[in-house]
């Protein structure tokens, strides 16, 4: 397992980044600190010169693993499941855009809260119209890789376990489909977490991390040490990403204190 390091490349309407707004800062701590890769959360794709973060990138041999769509929803209202076509359409093609600054790092995209709510409709209603611009996603790129992120019932109520991404991975059927499992998330809606990734299996692509109070790390009361014995169970060994409010102490301390949690535990399954 490798740690990565969420940071964003402008001021996030989401509070839960160690690192917001400044990019290059956030980079350089990031490899600083040991991180072995950054997960980017960017709203805009086009109003970033990822030539210039690619340079970055390379410059300081950190990979970018990840890319964040979330901002889309948050800051713009844009949803692969809104009601209105228009905005529907939209949010596909600024989900492309993710898709192609992704290519360019080998990087997955983040399918959170870009998927949007149900606003009243049904379940079922609100799940066929994201299985549909999820296939239009697919149709519109060639080797683009999502994750779904499950998320709890106060962020959204659309997709907030593990079961309901698996079904929906099921009816999407593509292997350029996967799982992100968040910790901080699964600590609100999972009866037995190890017991859900297990059942996540092979479909785990991603894996973000935060406390049981989305502190750094260690700042909780989430028990880290049962689940990442269960990711080296199932096989595990892509990045674990920190996803948490910068506490305590700012962003820096929280960064630190996220990976001496985590390297150790690592450590300790080796």
């Amino acid at each position: 397992m490798k740690l990565s390091l969420v940071i964003s490349t402008s001021d996030a309407a989401f509070d839960a980044l160690a690192f917001k707004g400044d990019l290059r800062k956030g980079m350089e701590l990031a490899k600083r600190v040991g991180y072995q890769a950054v997960e980017i959360a960017v709203r805009d794709p086009s109003i970033v010169d990822w030539n210039e973060v690619k340079i970055l990138s390379e410059e300081l041999n950190l990979p970018i693993c990840a890319i964040g769509t979330g901002q889309a929803y948050l800051a713009d209202g844009l949803s692969l499941t809104h009601p209105n076509d228009e905005i529907r359409k939209k949010a596909i093609e600024r989900v492309v855009k993710h898709t192609e600054v992704a290519g360019m790092f080998g990087a997955l995209v983040i399918i959170g809260l870009v998927r949007g709510r149900r606003e009243g409709r049904s379940y079922e209603e609100t799940e066929e119209l994201f299985i549909e611009s999820m296939k239009r996603l697919l149709e519109l790129t060639e080797h683009a890789k999502f994750v779904i992120e499950p998320l709890n019932r106060y962020e959204t109520d659309f997709i907030n376990t593990i079961d309901d991404a698996l079904r929906i991975l099921r009816k999407i059927n593509s292997n350029r489909v996967g799982i992100l499992a968040d910790t901080f998330h699964m600590n609100i809606e999972e009866v037995n977490i190890p017991e859900s990734l297990k059942r996540a299996g092979e479909k785990l692509y991603h894996f973000h991390v935060a406390d049981s109070n989305r502190w750094a790390p260690g700042c909780g009361h989430f028990d880290f040490r049962s689940v990442f014995n269960t990711l080296k169970e199932i096989g595990y060994n892509r990045y674990v990403s920190v996803e948490c409010l910068p506490l305590p102490g700012g962003m820096e301390e929280a960064a630190e204190i996220a990976f001496k949690t985590l390297k150790e535990l690592i450590i300790k399954l080796t």
